[in-house]
């Protein structure tokens, strides 16, 4: 028994570690196949990049948001880390049974850790075998977050990790029963059952029971590790290697999402030039190798979890993309073209072949057929993605979110669409009077501009235009971006009239630009229109430049609550959107602002006392978290800060809030594109809202507001909501409760008749 087991574990571990190493370097080689990245941006400030992946893989960070199976994987995922020296421990045993660590053998931590480490990882392991089997697709259907994904790899993984595992306690318990433990101790707390059941065997028993479960351990071990080495696209196998990379590399060394700006377009890994662009630069992705080594990284590190699938808005809704099979079509495309790009395959900007046949004669035919495949196309294209799946998204940024291996997918569907519409003008037909209007009016309705200013005739104040009524933005507190939406859109202008109207009562000085506003160009970005959204953004920049006048060149003095110095540029908006862009991505364009969301500025003036919510708003209100607010800018307290400050109101949140808030269905432009595939989102999101019989749903987006409008008129018409329900925005609800009814003017009293003389 001993010879065989010591044949069989030292062939398979020379034959896995041969093939690991080979596979190693097909990483390697794949990966340098993507394009380079900018200098510094995935590689600066190593110490924090490192305390960054050590606090998310010790903490679990996006896996303890779900509860048990976080708790179950960190015991699984440290296990697999920690326990290596019972391999050791397993070759010594192949040729003494009663072999033990150097130094660490015998040492009483030691043992008791190896103890509680291997019992957990088998329970961990064990519990996250119950929830894949709970979860079957053939039983919630498309519901299950494990749709789609590969799950015979995934039972495998699990299978091999279980008997590791119990082969760990069953070898703890022979070494007891070979050392002679008499009495309970803590070097084998959790085995000692096992060190009873054992300890009547002979000592040739032992040592032969121990051969055949030291072979087991290994042998399984090894097998793993061939069959992984030989598929190289087994993300749920090889995320454990990966994904510590794909976390230190992240977009942010800091740990957020890569949500908030996209970022700039690059080609060879320079930022495009839209003003004098280079000949061979490259206008998003067309093919695969086209994305850069992180992409590629990040395709291969998906662990096909599915925590992106279960909280996607359009997966949810019976439409065709889900974000882990978008990234598992396009790693495993990666991998099969792979041998035909390091052959030194390709197609240059003509479409035309740079290799020659004598370059391919050896590359397998499956790679040169998959070589064949367009990136974008139709079942009857052949296509690795199908245009429905990549207009699909709302660039909710859910799926970002959740990764627990921070996978940056609205950053890769981004690409794609910047290639579809620069070069191939292939987007849905709808969005492309949205373009046309922005390219002539600066608005997506196409309306004159004079318009933007008409909501100011509604209100029964002035309403400073900067350029009219003030010199430059250094004569107010803030520059109110009013947006698209709020100064065009009618039921929007409500919320602009209202939020307005608390600024004047609370004393803040404001201004706006009125009709020299132009669209801050999100909804052209993230539908792939990159030179328009850099048009856009650079007029805006200008303006915004002019406005601020001297105060560029200006500090706002100290904010006395957080000692830091405060900026004279400050840009209120009411629009997530309008936030999000001139926030986050005017830098890219040299336009820096302090900018901040109205509900932030509202909360503040609340707790300031300036503005003071006096008058009851009777009713159960629930609140949608807009997605750029919320997600994408981590803004969810002062929206309910301010609804907990109005008398009278009582707040339920929905199912789905916050980190895990449902979409309205309006962003990654598709506020401007027609909804055909499956259930409008917008009417999930009203479905769930209905729910709890809300009297008011709130929000704080002029595009969410026009969406759950849209949905909850509907259901009124179809008789399925009250007509009393109302849809606002928080500033309409606090507007509300701030301007207290006047008193009526008490009646004369009538005056006495004079006595009679």
């Amino acid at each position: 028994m001993q010879l065989a087991a010591i044949i069989v574990s030292l062939t398979l571990t020379v034959v896995g570690v041969a093939l690991l190493a080979r596979a190693i370097g097909q990483f390697v080689r794949y990966f340098k196949l993507g394009q380079p990245v900018p200098a510094g941006t995935r590689t600066d400030n190593p110490y924090q990049r490192s305390v960054t992946l050590v606090r998310e893989f010790l903490g679990h960070t996006r896996m303890n948001r779900w509860g048990i199976v976080g708790f179950a994987h960190w015991f699984v995922a440290v296990g697999f880390l920690t326990l290596p020296p019972t391999i050791v421990t397993a070759y010594g045993q192949l040729f003494q049974a009663d072999w033990t660590l150097p130094v660490l053998g015998g040492f009483v931590p030691y043992e008791m850790y190896i103890e509680f480490i291997g019992s957990m990882t088998v329970l961990g392991i064990a519990t996250l075998m119950v929830i894949r089997l709970l979860n079957l697709p053939s039983r919630p259907g498309r519901k299950s977050r494990f749709a789609g994904s590969k799950a015979g790899q995934a039972y495998f993984v699990e299978w091999v990790i279980l008997t590791i595992g119990l082969a760990i306690y069953v070898l703890r318990g022979l070494e007891g029963a070979l050392h002679h433990v008499e009495h309970y101790e803590a070097a084998y707390f959790a085995s000692y059952p096992l060190v009873l059941l054992f300890k009547g065997m002979s000592v040739a028993t032992l040592q032969t029971l121990v051969y055949l479960f030291a072979m087991i351990k290994l042998s399984t071990t090894m097998i793993w590790m061939i069959t992984v080495s030989l598929n190289t696209n087994m993300g749920v196998a090889w995320h454990r290697f990966l994904g510590f990379p794909n976390i230190w590399f992240k977009r942010n060394a800091t740990g957020e999402t890569a949500l908030g700006a996209l970022q700039p377009m690059t080609t060879g890994g320079k930022p495009i030039d839209f003003e004098d662009p280079g000949e061979d630069d490259v206008y998003g992705v067309s093919q695969v190798e086209q994305f850069s080594w992180k992409g590629l990284l990040d395709f291969s590190t998906c662990t096909e979890c599915g925590r992106c699938q279960s909280q996607c808005p359009a997966w949810n809704t019976g439409k065709p993309l889900s974000p882990k099979l978008l990234i598992m079509s396009l790693r495993d495309h990666a991998h099969a073209k792979a041998p035909y790009l390091l052959a030194g395959g390709g197609k240059d900007m003509e479409g035309n072949e740079k290799a020659t046949a004598e370059q391919l004669k050896d590359v397998p035919a499956a790679a040169l057929a998959e070589a064949e495949r367009p990136l974008i196309g139709t079942a009857e294209e052949n296509g690795v993605i199908d245009p429905d799946v990549l207009w699909s998204c709302t660039t909710c940024g859910a799926c970002v979110e959740q990764c627990p291996v921070d996978i940056e997918h609205i950053d890769h569907i981004v690409d794609m669409r910047r290639y579809q519409v620069m070069i191939e003008s292939a987007f849905p037909s709808e969005a492309g009077t949205m373009l046309k209007n922005l390219e002539k009016k600066g608005n997506p309705w196409g309306l004159a501009k004079k318009q933007r200013v008409e909501w100011t005739k509604e209100v029964d104040f002035e309403v400073p235009i900067v350029g009219k009524d003030v010199e430059d933005l250094s004569e107010v507190d803030y520059l109110y971006w009013v947006g698209c939406a709020g100064a065009l859109e009618d039921r929007a202008k409500k919320t602009t009239k209202a939020f307005a109207e608390l600024l004047h009562i609370a004393g803040v000085k404001f201004a706006i630009m009125g009709g020299e506003e132009k669209c801050t160009g999100d909804s052209p970005r993230r539908l792939g229109n990159e030179p328009l959204f850099q048009q856009l953004g650079q007029e805006n920049v200008a303006m915004l430049n002019m406005a601020f006048g001297e105060s560029l060149n200006e500090d706002g003095g100290v904010d006395e609550s957080t000692k830091k110095p405060k900026s004279a540029k400050k840009i209120v908006s009411t629009c997530p959107h309008c936030f999000n862009t001139i926030a986050n991505e005017y830098p890219q364009l040299g336009g820096e602002y302090e900018v901040i969301h109205h509900t932030q500025l509202l909360q503040h003036l609340i707790d300031e006392g300036r503005l003071i919510p006096v008058t009851p708003v009777d009713g159960l209100i629930t609140y949608h978290d807009p997605c750029y607010l919320g997600r994408h800018n981590k803004v969810y307290t002062p929206p309910r800060e301010i609804m907990s400050a109005v008398p009278g109101l009582r707040q339920q949140e929905m199912h789905r809030h916050k980190e895990r808030g449902f979409c309205c269905g309006a962003g990654g432009a598709r506020m401007w594109m027609e909804e055909r595939i499956g259930k409008r989102i917008n009417t999930e999101r009203v479905d769930e809202a209905l729910s709890l019989n809300p009297d008011i749903v709130s929000t704080a987006c002029p595009f969410c507001l026009v969406m759950l409008t849209d949905s909850v008129n509907g259901k009124k018409n179809d008789g399925k909501a009250k007509e009393s329900l109302q849809v606002v925005d928080v500033a309409q609800l606090l507007l509300d409760s701030v301007k207290t009814p006047v008193d009526p003017e008490p009646e004369a009293p009538a005056e006495e008749p004079e006595p009679v003389a």
